[in-house]
């Protein structure tokens, strides 16, 4: 008998940019990525954070810096619920 493997996606479970104030997340991650596809995502968006935070430090522009922030958040959420939808 052949067993079919699924592929695995991700949960759904992350949530990020919630402040310590502000106790509902503003993004969080969607259910049903395919986990493959999610750690490609965050590792573009890790190299955007990365081109960014040297434009920040470059040329002391404090925009730059927070974007690199921001997709550098979005980038661990990524993550995060891709190694959740990989854990058996």
């Amino acid at each position: 008998m052949t067993e079919i493997t699924k592929t695995p996606t991700t949960p759904g479970l992350t949530k990020f940019c919630q402040g310590d104030e502000q106790p509902v997340p503003l993004f969080g991650i969607e259910a049903g990525i395919p986990c493959q596809h999610a750690r490609e995502q965050a590792s573009e968006l890790l190299d955007y954070a990365h081109h960014l935070s040297l434009q920040g430090v470059m040329e002391g522009d404090q925009r730059a810096a927070w974007a690199a922030y921001y997709l550098s958040a979005m980038a661990k959420a990524l993550l995060d619920d891709a190694e959740l939808g990989l854990t058996p």
